[in-house]
């Protein structure tokens, strides 16, 4: 980022209760990037945080998302690549587990308001005892967004667990 770049708090959503999605709904288009900071424990053992982008509230659930993934285990490292998805995979070895705490992640989303850009999001997670992921997600759209929603995993059989949070800034002069 360039030197003088500030973080604006938009939205913090601290969960009351199990829920299998966050959304951050109604983005105003006056920053340059955005970055969301989670902390949160998932239900039902390993399982991956997915997200989706929206304009007009709507949100984008054909297959227009690619994911490239960088992981190390403790004892292992790797890559996989994923096209064509209906999501952006955020974390693979990185899962957050049942532990509050226990699983950091950071999603930088930048030129979010561009209308002539596809767009382009990089997620760094770790979790204690699991794994580290880095993760450039893409997705194939030119419109600006306006939401983002985070997944438990889309198919919904598992939830971000009571007292996970996600934080969401912009950042101007970026």
């Amino acid at each position: 980022m360039a030197a003088g770049s500030t973080y604006t708090p938009i939205a913090t959503t601290t969960l009351g209760s199990n829920t299998n999605t966050v959304t951050f709904s109604s983005i105003a288009n006056t920053y340059t990037d955005l970055v969301v900071v989670v902390s949160a424990a998932i239900s039902g053992g390993a399982t991956d945080i997915q997200y989706r982008f929206g304009n007009g509230g709507t949100i984008d659930t054909a297959s227009n998302y690619s994911t490239t993934v960088l992981y190390g285990t403790g004892t292992a490292a790797g890559s996989y690549r994923q096209s064509s998805q209906t999501y952006i995979l955020a974390d693979y070895y990185a899962v957050p587990s049942s532990t509050l705490g226990n699983s950091a992640a950071i999603f930088q989303i930048m030129n979010y308001s561009n209308t002539t850009t596809f767009k382009t999001a990089l997620n760094r997670s770790n979790q204690a005892g699991g794994g580290v992921d880095a993760t450039v997600g893409l997705w194939r759209s030119t419109a600006a967004i306006d939401t983002i929603r985070f997944y438990a995993n889309t198919n919904g059989t598992q939830n971000f667990l009571t007292g996970s949070t996600f934080t969401l800034y912009g950042i101007t002069a970026a």
